[in-house]
């Protein structure tokens, strides 16, 4: 970090406080996607009311941008699946009774396909050129994918996860993140789920026993936690390419 930057951070968070180094620290932005979070896509075909989601956007755009001036990695993950749908299970296609199915024709593109409008991230939260986009034909962040390379590679220990939707794509990470050493810290406010109860419990799942998977915390303490490790506010001049 900069001069006028203390590479530590304390969040207030539960089950209890915790330390990070933030040069050892990514933000993970799960699948902030249009087929998840816009009329038309995939979460509406399940039936779910995609409205539910947008209260994420804004505390995820609060820590990205903090993110951003302060120099650390950033990460997104998309959800999705190759155009000959040759990496998704037939139980994953089959599940349920969407209006529309993992392929099929939709108002953005063929629906949750690599490429297609509906699998891109939305406008409000688009990575820039320099940052890293994982995508993924899973629900955790590790399967089938770059993901553990890409953390090795920049010494990353530590995880700010946020996205949606909590019990399923964020929750499943963040397990995959636990069990190979990670130490989480999932942002409350940052995260939604079609369910709000699920959301509730998803969170609680995570801090439960002495914060069994990870900690939480809301975006106000992760961003104060920010500001008070960079001292005069410096832009942090050692990022990551």
């Amino acid at each position: 970090m900069a001069n006028s930057s203390d590479p530590l951070g304390k969040i207030v968070a539960e089950p209890e406080p915790i330390e990070l180094d933030w040069t050892k620290t990514a933000l993970v932005i799960i699948d902030m996607q249009r087929d998840f979070m816009e009329p038309g896509g995939f979460g509406e075909t399940l039936g779910n009311d995609v409205s539910q989601l947008a209260r994420a956007v804004q505390p995820i755009g609060s820590v990205l941008s903090a993110a951003r001036d302060a120099g650390m990695l950033v990460i997104h993950t998309r959800e999705g699946h190759l155009p000959d749908l040759s990496d998704v299970p037939p139980a994953k296609v089959e599940r349920g009774a969407p209006s529309l199915r993992i392929g099929d024709p939709g108002p953005m593109g063929r629906i949750l396909i690599r490429g297609e409008a509906g699998h891109d991230i939305i406008p409000e939260l688009y990575p820039l050129d320099s940052e890293i986009v994982i995508d993924k034909p899973g629900k955790g962040a590790f399967y089938a994918t770059e993901m553990g390379d890409v953390l090795q590679k920049y010494g990353i220990e530590n995880l700010l996860v946020c996205g949606v939707t909590t019990e399923v794509c964020v929750n499943t990470t963040v397990r995959e993140a636990n069990d190979r050493g990670y130490r989480c810290v999932v942002i409350s406010d940052g995260c939604a789920s079609y369910f709000p109860e699920f959301h509730e419990m998803g969170l609680k799942m995570i801090k439960a026993q002495g914060g069994i998977f990870g900690w939480v915390a809301s975006s106000a303490a992760v961003l104060e936690a920010l500001e008070t490790s960079r001292g005069d506010g410096g832009r942090d001049q050692t990022t990551h390419p």
